[in-house]
């Protein structure tokens, strides 16, 4: 993040070129320490935006690519940045791993669990690492609870909430027209579709994968009335989704249970009027928190039976990477957290080291969506949630220690 930090420059792809992948290119052009190699999309339109925006800010064009596999052919890289459809992550992170070459893909959900256990064998295979770009894992209030609860503040958790909580009805009822792969997901879908804003982080606080993991999924689902009606109220009779049934439902509660025994509550709520919310909740033997009420309630620190204001517990506990990022300067998009989860991933490509979300993270964050389809497609039963260390996670070797580390908090390397 300054220059005392730069390594040798990292030669990066991006593949997918829409809105957000444009959005982490602005990003990445940003890193001294790295080099836009080359940008891929399917469509012409796109790969000229991303050709151009690259020439803008270094002054020459990278390669330029409609076929992901020719890129991955051609190129010598250190990394490459997924962005592209929900639908095709998978597919392009494969192909990338047997090239050899480190992979982050962007958030979403899996279509199946056998997808999840490829992206798994794959990386075990190669020994190239899959990392998730949950940037919400490095924003700033995320990051403050995890340092505050590795310090012990909210005592043993007990139950944790997140989700997806946004209204994108205009967004996805004009997927169509926009080129935006979202709508497809809603017409023939039904199930928490984009889970890992608010499993990511709490995977993180709860230590899955290293020492604990999750154990059962049940989900439900509500029926599907705000797309239609939206549909109906703005767009033309003669639209191709005016006549259309959408299987998604309005709202997907899913709940999940740990090794250990805490609870976590996920809500998928994108198709109704709302503002925009996380739905965050931390619970322990010794206090709470609470997103939307912006709150924090700690045993021998608040007034008995009260909520006190976040703000001076995000201050007194910040951590330590966002101390650092705010005297630096905060950049990016989504508050400077898509800044960080993209320098997280470089600076383990440059290290050569495993990133802070591995391909067993990203497997597990991506399994929620596909288990959560099983539930409510029979009747929201429990579903088993598969073990993607195989065992490992009861004594898998600590994580690589660093700023960007979201098991542990070290002061000392700041």
């Amino acid at each position: 993040m300054n220059k005392a930090e730069q390594q040798q420059q990292v030669r990066l792809a991006v593949i997918g070129l829409g809105g957000r992948g444009r959005s982490l290119l602005g990003n990445l052009l940003e890193m001294e320490d790295v080099q836009i190699a080359a940008v891929c999309d399917l469509y012409e339109d796109r790969r000229q935006l991303g050709s151009d925006q690259v020439e803008a800010s270094v002054g020459r064009k990278p390669a330029v690519y409609a076929d992901y596999k020719e890129l991955l052919a051609r190129e010598q890289l250190d990394g490459v940045v997924i962005a592209s459809s929900w639908s095709s992550h998978s597919e392009i992170a494969l192909a990338s791993m047997k090239a050899g070459i480190y992979t982050a893909v962007e958030a979403g959900g899996a279509a199946s669990v056998e997808e999840c256990w490829e992206l798994v064998r794959t990386s075990e295979e190669t020994g190239m690492p899959c990392m998730m770009l949950e940037n919400c894992c490095y924003g700033r209030e995320e990051m403050a609870l995890l340092h505050m609860i590795r310090q012990g503040l909210f005592g043993e958790l007990i139950h944790c909430q997140g989700g997806y909580e946004h209204d994108l009805r205009e967004e996805v009822a004009m997927g169509l027209d926009k080129r935006h792969y979202r709508v497809h997901h809603y017409l023939h879908r039904d199930g928490e579709i984009y889970p890992t804003h608010g499993i990511g982080p709490i995977a993180k606080y709860l230590n899955i994968n290293r020492g604990n993991r999750f154990v059962a999924l049940t989900s439900m689902s509500s029926k599907a009335r705000g797309l239609k009606e939206w549909i109906a109220a703005n767009l033309d009779a003669s639209h191709p989704l005016a006549d259309k049934e959408f299987a998604q439902g309005d709202i997907v509660t899913t709940m999940l249970k740990t090794s250990k025994g805490e609870t976590v509550l996920l809500v998928h709520d994108t198709t109704l009027p709302r503002p925009y919310s996380r739905n965050g909740r931390v619970q322990g033997t010794k206090g709470i928190w609470l997103e939307d009420n912006k709150s924090i309630h700690l045993m021998g620190q608040s007034p008995e039976h009260q909520w006190e204001s976040f703000d001076g517990y995000l201050t007194k506990h910040e951590h330590p990477l966002w101390e650092e990022y705010i005297r630096l300067g905060v950049r990016g998009g989504h508050g400077g957290m898509d800044y960080l989860v993209l320098r997280a991933f470089v600076e383990s490509v440059a290290a050569q080291t495993t990133p802070p979300i591995d391909v067993y993270d990203t497997a597990v964050w991506m399994a929620v969506t596909a288990l959560s389809e099983q539930s409510i497609a029979q009747g929201s039963q429990p579903v088993a949630f598969p073990d993607f260390t195989n065992g490992k996670w009861t004594h898998r070797e600590q994580a690589p220690a660093g700023k960007y580390s979201l098991e542990t908090v070290d002061p000392s390397l700041f």
